[in-house]
């Protein structure tokens, strides 16, 4: 009888029970299909997104303080760099995290900045990760006696620690160093007196957009330089110091000097203008390259306009001129830093001679591996007028003038810098084409007279 009982209280209680989860299933399944009916698809997800970050971010325990001044060693303090490194590197990631923007313009700049508003959290994705940072001033809980007590606190779930510390921080200062090659202002070294180097910035524009080259002869030089830049390790391996030597060379106004422009705006390096007329003796070469900074380019112009390097002495194969009691500096000296002992002096440097007449110049300076590309900047042809007319008069694509100037240009020799000037004569570009047609039909005119007058 009791066992009876317990069956049926049992069999009571489970049915009570199936028909209590039925009722919630039923529910659940009402409150689904009312959901659905109800609350648009993207508003559905944007909960779920945001129930799923509030979840992950209760899962967090992992923390990095970084504060704006390291005190690491004994009394020492420094700026820590990768505080610095993520004020830089954050306001890259704010504007698809942040509901308010902090903006502004700086006085060194037109563009608009963006910065870190210490009122808000930054979230950062790295490769599966996601990462919380905050910005606090003056936190009460971080001691420290530096004049600036910002703090950076980064907040990660402790599974990713590891990470984090050796893939996700060097991501951040990796991409601080781009910030500041891109922000980096170059600048202009020239000898003031002394063999002592001054500076001024250089603000010259040319880019390699606006050289009128050749677009594969642009290209070719692009494809070196980064073939350059991306050999560090092989350079180390072979035991060779990091220069790439470039020589270049053609009529005046071909585009030497804006190419060298050109090349320091594209890798952010610093031109040296070496004046070696300046210089009295070897000591005084020495002294100046090794003054130079890495990552710049080493230029001497008009290299066969310098007696100094091309007038060898009959004793000791290099010229040796009294300059006020002095011995004037040597070929040998210039060659010892192209490849010698003096070329360790300094890395991820480019030297630039520059030359109107190649011929003229010593056989010594060509050798492979001093001068390691030769660059001959002649005459303009079509592709490259059509550059200065996009520069000069605003002509992007095709214009029915230029057919008949391409077929002047291969008759006539102008060199980039005369056409600048023909076209900058006139405000109405079809105006400016016109009369620099008739300029080429002159010169073609002049031309075909002096090869008559050769003839007869």
């Amino acid at each position: 009888m009791a066992s009876s009982s317990l069956n049926s209280l049992v069999t009571s209680k489970a049915l009570s029970t199936a028909t209590t989860l039925a009722t919630v299933a039923a529910s659940l399944m009402f409150l689904r299909t009312t959901i659905n009916d109800l609350i648009p698809h993207q508003l559905q997800t944007l909960i779920l997104s945001k129930l799923k970050d509030l979840f992950s971010k209760a899962q967090i325990k992992g923390t990095i303080v970084m504060l704006e001044i390291n005190q690491l060693w004994d009394d020492h303090q420094s700026y820590n760099q990768l505080f610095k490194a993520a004020k830089a590197y954050l306001p890259t990631r704010i504007t698809r995290t942040y509901k308010s923007l902090k903006v502004g313009v700086p006085d060194v700049d037109d563009k608009i900045a963006f910065a870190l508003n210490s009122k808000q959290e930054v979230v950062d994705e790295f490769e599966d990760m996601k990462l919380y940072w905050k910005l606090v001033d003056n936190p009460q809980n971080v001691p420290t006696d530096a004049f600036e007590k910002s703090t950076f606190f980064l907040s990660f779930n402790a599974k990713h620690r590891d990470r984090v510390i050796n893939e996700y921080l060097p991501h951040v200062l990796s991409v601080y160093e781009a910030i500041k090659a891109k922000q980096r202002n170059v600048n202009l070294h020239y000898i003031s007196s002394y063999s002592q180097w001054s500076r001024k910035e250089l603000k010259h524009p040319a880019t390699f957009e606006t050289l009128a080259f050749e677009p594969e002869l642009k290209q070719r030089i692009l494809e070196d330089i980064e073939r350059f830049l991306r050999r560090k390790e092989l350079y180390k391996k072979v035991g060779k110091p990091w220069k790439r030597g470039y020589l270049l060379y053609g009529p005046p106004g071909t585009g030497k000097s804006s190419l060298v422009v050109a090349m320091a705006n594209y890798l952010k390096f610093d031109v040296y203008n070496l004046e070696l007329a300046r210089l009295s003796c070897d000591s005084d070469l020495m002294k100046a390259m090794t003054d130079m900074s890495n990552r710049s380019i080493v230029v001497i112009e008009d290299i066969d306009c310098n007696k100094e390097v091309h007038t060898r002495d009959s004793d000791s194969g290099y010229v040796s001129k009294p300059n006020q009691g002095m011995r004037k500096f040597t070929l040998s000296s210039l060659l010892n830093y192209m490849d010698g002992l003096w070329s360790s002096s300094g890395e991820e440097r480019i030297i630039v001679f520059t030359t109107n007449h190649v011929e003229k110049i010593d056989p010594a300076l060509l050798r492979p591996g001093r001068m390691d590309m030769h660059i001959n900047l002649t005459f303009s042809k079509g592709n490259a007028f059509r550059t200065l007319a996009s520069n000069y008069l605003d002509i992007h694509g095709d214009h029915p003038l230029f057919q008949q100037i391409d077929v002047l240009l291969e008759k006539v020799q102008v060199t980039p810098a005369v056409i600048a000037e023909q076209l900058l004569r006139y405000e109405d570009s079809d105006v400016a084409l016109k009369e620099f047609i008739r300029f080429l039909q002159h010169k073609d005119i002049i031309i075909a007279e002096a090869d008559n007058t050769t003839q007869v």
